[in-house]
């Protein structure tokens, strides 16, 4: 029996190629990346769906501005889990910095009444997130406060996880004006919609299991 994405890949082979293609290129599939692509996804959500569950088992998320190939299990044995290329961070104060990127992030969404349908996305000075990250690490660590400086967790925490945060599309940095010579605190980001598929407050109840841990790589 012929799946339905075959019958539209007979009548719209190129739009169903290069959609398949972006959702493998990278983990989300932003409507602002191709907007009448996305759109073409949206529109055969059903399509999609069905090819990804009964060929690969995995599972399709989309809303208004993202969507994703979900995938549950790692089939290939061999590659060990420290050689898969995924994002994932494995000290215990890097988890624990994206876990208040989240807290941050839904904070500054009530504060300014925004949801993942606004047309545009949230923004925020790196010295935003970094005062408060400093203060979450202050409340985390009251016996260490004295190492846990602003200094610290800027150059020893933030400087290694915002890369990764980039690569995997989470935050845009905003390139300032030419003629604007900006600090790393004056810094614009844009957070991108893939922050809006984690539920920061289930995550949160995971920071005082890892607060008990050592720093040190899974």
């Amino acid at each position: 029996m012929e799946i339905e994405l075959a019958k539209l890949l007979k009548r719209n082979s190129d739009r169903v190629q290069a959609v398949l293609n972006i959702l493998l290129e990278s983990p989300y599939f932003y409507a602002a990346d191709n907007l009448n692509l996305f759109l073409f996804l949206r529109r055969y959500r059903r399509e999609f769906t069905e090819f990804f569950k009964q060929f690969y088992s995995w599972t399709l998320l989309i809303d208004s501005k993202c969507a994703r190939v979900y995938k549950a299990d790692w089939y290939n044995r061999a590659i060990t889990p420290k050689n898969r290329s995924l994002f994932q961070f494995t000290k215990r104060d890097e988890c624990l910095a994206f876990m208040m990127l989240l807290e941050f992030f839904e904070q500054q969404l009530e504060e300014n009444g925004m949801t993942v349908e606004d047309k545009h996305n949230l923004r925020f000075h790196f010295g935003d997130l970094l005062d408060y990250s400093y203060k979450r690490f202050q409340e985390l660590f009251h016996e260490k406060q004295q190492q846990y400086t602003q200094e610290y967790v800027r150059a020893k925490i933030w400087k290694s996880v915002m890369p990764e945060l980039e690569k995997y599309r989470f935050l845009t940095k905003i390139k300032p004006p030419e003629d604007l010579q900006a600090s790393e605190q004056e810094l614009i980001y844009e957070a991108m919609p893939a922050l809006y598929h984690y539920n920061g407050a289930a995550l949160s109840r995971l920071i005082p299991e890892l607060t008990a841990q050592q720093d040190v790589e899974a």
